[in-house]
């Protein structure tokens, strides 16, 4: 629980991830119904926290750079408590501020990258480095609901509003070419006004099927199988999310020979995913990426599951569209690049 804070200040770091290859209810260890998703991983992108600590402030006493972000701020407030309640030290106040380039709104886990690089900066003031289940602790009690950005990256299934994992997967995802492209014209999504969910016998059977055939998948780096799991997935959140592309991109999906789609379950950003031993694959990607523009679908980042030493295509991320400085979740359309 070491850490490296010198001065009373203290920064983290946290990344995002491009929405979910699964999302939907499953059975924990001891047999009860339990929300969970499995995110798919995205490098490049997430959320860089400062805090400084004010000995001798009071402990209500926390202002967080923008004003806005009030769930990093809750997550500061208590990582405060946690980490002086270790140290048997006084609570205080501080300073937070936050820079990223995450696009708010798109179900990309901005939130929980503020959060999480939250939570760490105010350990490093501390010098301490909390555990990443404390930090999904905390992490669930500022946002209500959290993505497992805190964790190692490996494919989990996490029950993302009590903070724990119900199952680690495997060691890695299959390889996959993923052409991210955002749905909605960018349009950020209120996650709090979507419909609740409610699940029956019937979801919890499909669900659990899909997370048999994606632990598969995973265990036999198997990228079609992943592709139809993720599809599966994405098909069953359309009750819900009423996509008007999605039956565009279920059709270019299957023209230019990809494995499978996946999306954000509370956003607008999808990703069609392609095998990267496919024959002609650069073909095939450019022949994604014209169809998407065609039918109105920005393309935003050619990014895969696998290390590489640059982007397929030098796609660039979200060109210009660096986090604003107003709410949480905004109503302005979020700016995107094309290849």
């Amino acid at each position: 629980m070491s850490g490296t804070g010198t001065a009373g200040t203290g920064t983290g770091h946290a990344s995002c991830h491009h929405g979910e290859i699964l999302q939907g209810v499953f059975l924990d260890s001891r047999g009860r119904h339990c929300s969970g998703l499995v995110t798919l991983p995205m490098a490049g992108l997430g959320t860089r926290a400062e805090f400084t600590r004010r000995p001798g402030t009071a402990p209500e006493d926390i202002s967080v750079t923008p004003d806005d972000r009030t769930k990093a701020l809750r997550a500061a407030v208590l990582a405060v408590r946690e980490c002086a309640a270790l140290l048997r030290e006084p609570v205080c106040g501080g300073q937070l501020r936050l820079s990223g380039d995450i696009p708010v709104g798109l179900g990309m886990g901005s939130s929980s990258s503020d959060v999480t690089a939250a939570v760490r900066a105010v350990a490093d003031s501390f010098g301490l480095r909390l555990p990443p289940e404390a930090i999904a602790r905390l992490s669930v009690r500022a946002e209500q609901a959290s993505d497992p950005l805190m964790l190692d990256g490996r494919p989990l299934l996490f029950a993302q509003r009590e903070g724990r994992v119900l199952e680690v997967l495997g060691d890695a995802l299959p390889p996959v070419v993923v052409v991210g492209c955002a749905l909605g014209g960018g349009r950020p999504v209120d996650t709090l006004s979507l419909p609740a969910q409610t699940y029956g016998d019937e979801d919890l059977r499909a669900y659990e099927r899909l997370r048999s055939l994606l632990r598969r998948a995973v265990g036999e780096a198997d990228p079609a199988l992943l592709g139809r799991v993720a599809t599966a997935s994405a098909r069953r959140a359309q009750h819900i999310l009423r996509h008007q592309e999605f039956g565009a991109l279920l059709e270019i999906t299957e023209h230019v020979g990809a494995v499978g789609l996946q999306i954000a379950h509370s956003g607008n950003v999808a990703g069609v995913l392609f095998d990267p031993a496919s024959p002609g694959l650069e073909r095939r990607l450019r022949r994604c990426a014209q169809a998407l523009e065609d039918g109105g679908i920005p393309v935003t980042r050619t990014f895969t599951t696998f290390t590489t030493s640059e982007e397929f295509m030098n796609g660039r991320a979200h060109s210009g569209s660096g986090r604003p400085t107003g709410p949480d979740t905004s109503g302005r359309r979020t700016r995107l690049s094309a290849f």
